[in-house]
């Protein structure tokens, strides 16, 4: 079972929900549970003492597709007797036109992450560490949540999949967020066309705006960091090789009707980079990054 802190006031698109109050806890097995308020103190106690892994999903998600695809992906996760994986839902899909407005659509992840944190301070005071991972948008839910928690909390890793935010988010905007975590990773990849269309560095500019103008970047989930050393927790990990086709929905997205093991040992960096994946591994992608966000929450 996946339990799901469900920051959105509507199934699709609007906005998070007004206050702590508004928000509702979730499972896999329950997702529609009334009332709703017992699923929120069942979690509450679920995760005293523990190492919690909270996870969010991207741009362009409702509740029922974060709901499938973050259970889905759970299964392939490997966290040791202590840890428990906790599902994060924000409304990241209420604008309607995705590819204008992807790079800038950061409202509702701002709101979404000081409203997580806001409920995080209410709900999980005595957890023994937080870790976080992100995938594409979500990136900046998280990182907001961080910026805004208690000083009280441990916090311990953050690794973020396919970041649709700017590749000196890390150093600049999030600077006062990432110096609190003891590790930060991220998975970028070249192959991922959805970040190469969103961001201006990425497509319409390349060649008219140099990547590194101070108004211009590419996204951290296709370039990864720049500068590529900092910041000084960061977990150096190259980008995924191109010939693994890592597009923007590799991570999480999947078929959990077959489920696939990785087809290479991890960490990354003993991976021979010149080595195609087999084509009939199906989830591999999937189940691989979830084997690396393991490694890191050890």
């Amino acid at each position: 079972m996946t339990y799901f802190i469900d920051l959105r006031a509507d199934s699709a698109g609007g906005n998070p929900a007004a206050d702590v109050n508004g928000v509702v806890v979730r499972t896999d097995t329950q997702p529609d549970p009334n009332p709703s308020r017992p699923m929120d103190g069942e979690l509450a106690q679920a995760v005293q003492g523990r190492d919690v892994l909270l996870g969010t999903h991207g741009f362009h998600v409702n509740r029922r597709d974060g709901i499938s695809n973050l259970a889905c992906w759970k299964q392939w996760l490997q966290l040791g007797g202590n840890g428990i994986f906790v599902a994060v839902l924000w409304p990241g899909d209420s604008r309607w036109l995705p590819f204008v407005d992807y790079p800038l659509e950061g409202d509702e992840a701002i709101k979404s992450g000081r409203l997580l944190a806001s409920y995080l301070a209410s709900r999980f005071a005595g957890v023994n560490s937080l870790s976080f991972v992100s995938h594409s948008l979500g990136a900046r839910t998280m990182l907001e949540t961080i910026r805004n928690l208690d000083q009280s909390f441990k916090l311990k890793t953050l690794t973020v999949m396919a970041a649709a935010i700017d590749d000196t988010c890390l150093v600049n905007e999030y600077r006062d967020a990432a110096q609190r975590l003891e590790k930060i990773s991220v998975l970028a990849s070249s192959e991922d066309e959805v970040l190469k269309l969103a961001f201006p560095a990425g497509n319409f500019a390349s060649g008219i705006i140099s990547r590194g103008d101070p108004y211009w970047h590419g996204a951290l989930g296709r370039y990864g960091p720049y500068p590529a050393d900092q910041p000084a927790n960061l977990c150096k990990t190259p980008n995924l090789p191109q010939l693994w086709k890592f597009g923007h929905h590799s991570y999480i997205n999947s078929d959990c009707s077959v489920p696939g093991p990785p087809p290479y040992p991890l960490p990354l960096t003993v991976q021979p980079q010149g080595t195609a994946p087999p084509s009939n591994a199906m989830n591999w992608q999937q189940a691989w990054a979830a084997g690396f966000v393991s490694t890191r929450f050890a």
